[in-house]
């Protein structure tokens, strides 16, 4: 586990992320101590727990104990809605998003502050423990890599210095011509590996190459790189994903809005985040490889038709065909985002 300088700035991330969330998450619905008197905000007399001109909480306070509570409850925020939440998330999605889309956005957290907060905390998981499956992301030695580029460089030398004595005692070089081209390959990729700033300067067409050369040569360190850029991205998931859902209910008329499907995706990619961090921690639990792939293979089809059912009021005929539609269209919004953070970590 690494609790070095990349766990601590992890930590400082998952905080940021709750604070976020914390900023778009209404207070409705949680209990405060109010007192009577008058707001301390804009001086409104105070008929409840707030003030119902500026809506400040009629309770506040000025103790440290008080502002630890505060940092604590803006990073976890454990109170009565997460409780309210996480079970119908977990089992009753589909409830869940119609109520929410319906009203009912006192008694839960709402999808944008659960999505915010799951994609640090999958962050601070990964940055810890790594993902659900295990993988070495250490970096190769450095000076390792490039004694491999200089001896790169001396073979390519060599060879056509051989190629040349051959070509003037009139011998066929075309065996040769093709060990200068793969070591010349190799050596270029070596390169990329360790940043020469000659093989960084991309002209034309040619930086897709470049990536993929040096993808190849550095694999660890691309794989790194995609790790922590995809929860940076994340939320791109969301706008990527809301046209196919509303594409499944293209001949519904209008029963259903673009904010209904938002929530609904929203609410999804949140579920699956958080669910990636449990299988994390099971991994490292002791959890064997088979159960996890199990589970990341049947558990998000059967969340989505159980959301998809509840949400919108569908048959099981009707849950089960778009299930298996958006199962396909997540495969592909997923594959096009770690193609894009992928070719950016490449770069």
């Amino acid at each position: 586990m690494n609790m070095g300088g990349e766990g601590i700035e992890a930590m400082g991330d998952l905080a940021t992320g709750g604070m976020i969330a914390r900023a778009v998450e209404l207070k409705a619905g949680e209990a405060p101590h109010g007192h009577g008197g008058n707001c301390l905000n804009c001086g409104t007399a105070l008929v409840g727990d707030y003030c119902h001109a500026c809506g400040q909480s009629g309770h506040v306070h000025r103790s440290l104990m008080a502002w630890w509570h505060d940092l604590a409850h803006g990073i976890l925020h454990l109170d009565g809605k997460i409780w309210r939440t996480l079970p119908l998330l977990a089992w009753r999605p589909g409830e869940l998003t119609r109520r929410y889309v319906e009203g009912e956005r006192a008694k839960f957290v709402s999808p944008m502050a659960l999505f915010l907060f799951s994609a640090f905390l999958m962050f601070i998981t990964f940055s810890t423990i790594g993902g659900p499956i295990a993988t070495d992301f250490n970096r190769p030695d450095m000076a390792q890599v490039e004694a491999e580029r200089s001896r790169a460089d001396a073979q390519v030398k060599t060879l056509e210095e051989q190629r040349a004595a051959a070509e003037a005692r009139g011998e066929d070089t075309r065996e040769l011509r093709q060990d200068i081209a793969d070591a010349k390959r190799e050596a270029a990729a070596l390169k990329i590996a360790t940043g020469d700033p000659e093989t960084l300067q991309f002209q034309g067409g040619s930086w897709l190459r470049h990536a993929f050369e040096k993808a190849r040569a550095n694999p660890d360190l691309v794989l790194y790189k995609l790790q922590n850029n995809a929860y940076k991205f994340s939320w791109a998931l969301i706008p990527l994903s809301v046209p196919f859902v509303a594409l499944l209910f293209l001949f519904r008329g209008r029963r259903h809005r673009m904010y209904d499907h938002t929530v609904f995706v929203t609410y999804s990619i949140a579920f699956m985040t958080l669910g990636t961090v449990i299988l994390s921690l099971l991994r490292v639990a002791g959890l064997a490889s088979e159960w996890i792939g199990a589970a990341i293979a049947f558990v998000p089809p059967l969340h989505m038709y159980r959301q998809l059912k509840g949400a919108y009021g569908l048959s099981r005929f009707g849950a089960s065909w778009r299930t298996v539609a958006l199962t396909i269209f997540a495969l592909l919004v997923f594959s096009v985002f770690f193609a894009l953070i992928g070719v950016m970590g490449a770069m």
